[in-house]
């Protein structure tokens, strides 16, 4: 009887902590050996997008590839989701003795990566942002004031409701803006089709309201931004850069030419050499 009982146990607290781990923020890799780097994907992208660059680097650097919950398959979380996910990631880093670590985010995972680097006792190495802006949402949203952004707005109800035809061809037309290449576009639709619909919805909603160019004032590390030139052209999007960083005290700026906002996936080789030349930089 005694057994059956332990075995009973045994069994519910295992099941408990499936539950839990499917139902984590954040799920990570980890792969290589050598100082660390945490590589946050950009909305809706799985870490797997990180293993081409991870594969370089992994002789030399312990990566550390991060999938965001609700995206890539894995089990979405409750809302508020981006400041959970936040939390998650700077206890990640805490609780892995993580300081002085690298993070590299692209997208979103920039924008976190930024939020990370303001996190005083973090005490990150560096930051690398791959076309990241600090407040996305001030740049698409006219008058852009954050409260006004909530989860029960008829755009999100008219997204929710999307039937799987109509959302599949936006998912096709966004796709095209995001990437040059054909090939790429295909893995960004799909991506989107895969991620959690209501992580989709109202985790974009989490992701415009976030503003971080006040606190931008509070990073010292050094920053390196990596920008796309298309669809808007050099110009614009250095000016871009420049308004939405103003309160960065200084940061190095590098734009990919003929590359969208997937810069990893548009000019791969280039994208590599240029992290592997910004990483020896802060050695």
């Amino acid at each position: 009887m005694k057994n059956t009982v332990l075995l009973i146990v045994l069994l519910l607290t295992y099941c408990a902590n499936c539950a839990q781990q499917k139902q984590s923020p954040i799920h990570v890799e980890v792969v290589g050996k050598g100082a660390p780097i945490l590589l946050i994907p950009g909305f809706t992208v799985p870490g797997d997008i990180w293993q081409p660059l991870a594969k370089k680097l992994e002789k030399n650097y312990e990566c550390h590839l991060v999938t965001l919950a609700g995206f890539g398959g894995k089990e979405p979380i409750a809302f508020p989701w981006l400041p959970t996910v936040n939390t998650a990631l700077k206890n990640y880093i805490l609780e892995n003795n993580l300081q002085h670590a690298t993070v590299i985010g692209h997208s979103l995972g920039g924008t976190i990566a930024t939020w990370l680097a303001t996190q005083q006792e973090l005490q990150l190495k560096n930051i690398v942002l791959v076309d990241a802006l600090p407040a996305s949402g001030a740049l698409m949203i006219p008058n852009f004031n954050p409260d006004n952004l909530q989860y029960n707005s008829p755009y999100n109800q008219q997204q929710l409701a999307m039937n799987a035809e109509t959302f599949t061809q936006m998912a096709t037309a966004m796709s095209k803006n995001m990437s040059l290449n054909r090939a790429a576009q295909t893995k960004i639709k799909n991506w989107i089709l895969t991620a959690d619909r209501k992580t989709y919805v109202y985790g974009y909603t989490d992701y415009l309201k976030l503003d971080l160019r006040e606190a931008l004032k509070k990073i010292s590390i050094p920053v390196t931004i990596i920008a796309a030139s298309q669809p808007y052209g050099k110009k614009a999007v250095t000016q871009t850069y420049k308004n939405q960083y103003a309160n960065l005290k200084d940061y190095q700026f590098i734009i990919a030419d003929n590359s969208a906002h997937f810069i990893m996936l548009d000019k791969p080789n280039w994208f590599l050499e240029q992290i592997q030349i910004t990483l020896a930089s802060k050695k």
